[in-house]
């Protein structure tokens, strides 16, 4: 579903993605794991778009997406759900959500999947006229996941999703992010919480400084003594 071929990303002088490749069948979870600053962000931005690649190139379903602006790879069924939550502070709940869906045609499934949100967490249904900025940090994030629902990927990149989280919050987060992929999504995982990504995943990555050192199925990542002691606190 998604090709990424040897791309090299830049910020300014600085050579942040040295040859990054990979690959993500459709209905898969992959999670992609490293320390701070090895540039795990980075590698989401660039396949939004946001951060254009100097060489090497991103395809989705087939088509050639690197050059592509980001409204338009939106369009195309991929889209980021941002480190930070990047919520909007002023408005509502189901104004946030209605951003989301700002690509798509007014139509019931707007309606149904408004609805999802709500079944996936209920608590957005009950704050859903108050505005986003005085949530809590996970109902906000809770409700970044939601705006990016609404825009029906095929694919949602998720950066750091239990990012200053309390862990009863970050289980149900994880839990919803396996219903949205039984769903039918298509998940790539950005995540420091390395144990719960790659519990969560079908397949990981590890990335250190800028390259992928490291690939394979979730369970043998955990059971890799690198991983385990860089990554999990596991000698």
């Amino acid at each position: 579903m998604l090709e990424v071929n040897d791309i090299h990303t830049y910020y300014g002088a600085i050579h942040a993605l040295k040859g990054v490749s990979l690959r993500i069948e459709a209905k898969e979870i992959v999670c992609l794991i490293g320390a701070n600053g090895a540039g795990k962000t980075t590698t989401l931005m660039s396949l939004s778009g946001v951060i254009r690649p100097r060489s090497g190139s991103i395809v989705f379903e087939g088509r050639d997406i690197t050059k592509l602006a980001t409204d338009k790879i939106v369009k195309l069924g991929l889209t980021q759900t941002p480190e930070g939550r990047m919520i909007f502070p002023r408005l509502t709940v189901q104004e946030n959500l209605a951003m989301g869906a700002f690509n798509r045609v007014k139509d019931e499934s707007l309606k149904r999947d408004e609805d999802w949100v709500y079944e996936l967490f209920p608590i957005l249904k009950e704050r859903r006229r108050q505005a986003g900025g005085t949530l809590s940090g996970g109902e906000q994030q809770m409700l970044a996941i939601g705006r990016s629902i609404m825009a029906r990927p095929k694919i949602l990149l998720l950066d750091e999703p239990s990012l200053g989280l309390a862990p009863i919050v970050v289980e149900n987060i994880f839990e919803v992010i396996k219903k949205i992929n039984a769903e039918g999504a298509t998940i790539l995982l950005v995540e420091q919480n390395a144990q719960m990504a790659l519990m969560t995943a079908h397949r990981g990555y590890v990335l250190a400084t800028g390259k992928i050192i490291l690939e394979g199925a979730s369970k043998d990542l955990i059971a890799n003594p690198q991983v385990r002691a860089a990554y999990l606190g596991i000698d």
